[in-house]
C-alpha cells in the first residue's frame, strides 16, 4: 500500500527565519512559510518542534501544529514567532500540502547555530533578509 504513494520532490517552497521587531520595538524572530509556485497550496500542515543538547542537558521543545486550507501563490504567512535562545539547538518544520491534487511532504531542519547572520540571504516574495531552506 505505501508502495503506491506517489512522493513528488517538494520545489519552490521555502521556510525561512527573519528578524523583526514588535510593536515595542524589539527584536524578535519570525518563522515563515513561503510558497514560490504560481499556484497555490492547500491543506497545509506544519509540525514544529526542536531537540538538542542545550546547556550541557538533552531538551525536546512541545510539539506546535498549524494549518492553512490555502496559501496563494506567490504568497507567505507566518508560522510562528521562535525564541533566540532555541537556535542552540535542531530546529524542525515538518510540511505537508496538496498541489494540483498531489500530496506533497517535506522535512526543513534548520541544524545548531544555522541561524546566524552570515547564513542570511533575500528571501523572495517576503523581500526580506533571513535564513532560509527550501
Amino acid at each position: 500500500m505505501i508502495k503506491d504513494i506517489i512522493m513528488e520532490k517538494v520545489e519552490d517552497v521555502a521556510i525561512a527565519i527573519i528578524p523583526e521587531e514588535n510593536i515595542l520595538q524589539e527584536p524578535e524572530w519570525g518563522v515563515y512559510l513561503v510558497n514560490m509556485k504560481d499556484d497555490a497550496l492547500e491543506g497545509v500542515l506544519v509540525s514544529s518542534n526542536g531537540y538538542g543538547n542545550l546547556a550541557g542537558r538533552n531538551v525536546k521543545t512541545s510539539t506546535l501544529r498549524h494549518f492553512w486550507e490555502k496559501i496563494p501563490g506567490k504568497e507567505f504567512v507566518k508560522i510562528e514567532l521562535i525564541e533566540e535562545k532555541l537556535f542552540g539547538i535542531n530546529n524542525e518544520f515538518w510540511v505537508s500540502f496538496w498541489n494540483k491534487g498531489v500530496l506533497y511532504d517535506k522535512r526543513f531542519v534548520f541544524v545548531t547555530e544555522s541561524v546566524v547572520e552570515n547564513n542570511f540571504t533575500k528571501v523572495p516574495v517576503i523581500e526580506k533578509r533571513g535564513v532560509m531552506i527550501k
